[in-house]
């Protein structure tokens, strides 16, 4: 992985078993998460290992990493993704990924309306879902 060279940091089977850890799921999950579904397979990888191999996978652009509001950071695949948005439910902590190319277009007025060029953003809509409700 050219990600870890660039970063000083040797290529491993472990640091391997993690990066195919995060792309196996969609789910947005934190790092405890990670460590436990790698080591329940019998595979062992140390946390520390984990933590930074995800550090250099979030600075590398193939990794995201949310920050929902409630301490916990979790993380997805960029790369086999699209772009997407996510609403979250505050009581169960569900996450739904959405695409609306209202929001899209709004967003791309405001910054015109504003002379910004847009190269990044972040949209996060937080509510109770209908099973909470």
């Amino acid at each position: 992985m050219d990600a870890l060279r660039n970063e000083g940091m040797r290529y491993t089977k472990q640091r391997q078993i993690v990066w195919d850890e995060i792309c196996r799921s969609k789910d947005h999950r934190d790092a405890e998460e990670i460590y436990f579904n790698i080591n329940k397979t019998g595979r062992n990888v140390s946390r520390a290992t984990i933590y930074r191999t995800i550090d250099v996978l979030v600075k590398n652009n193939l990794v995201r990493q949310l920050e929902l509001g409630d301490g916990r950071k979790r993380f997805e695949n960029k790369l086999d993704s699209t772009h997407h948005d996510h609403i979250v439910c505050l009581s169960c902590g569900d996450i739904q990924e959405f695409y609306d190319d209202l929001i899209e277009a709004q967003q791309d007025k405001i910054a015109k309306k504003y002379n910004f060029k847009i190269v990044r953003h972040i949209h996060q809509l937080f509510g109770v879902c209908k099973n909470c409700k």
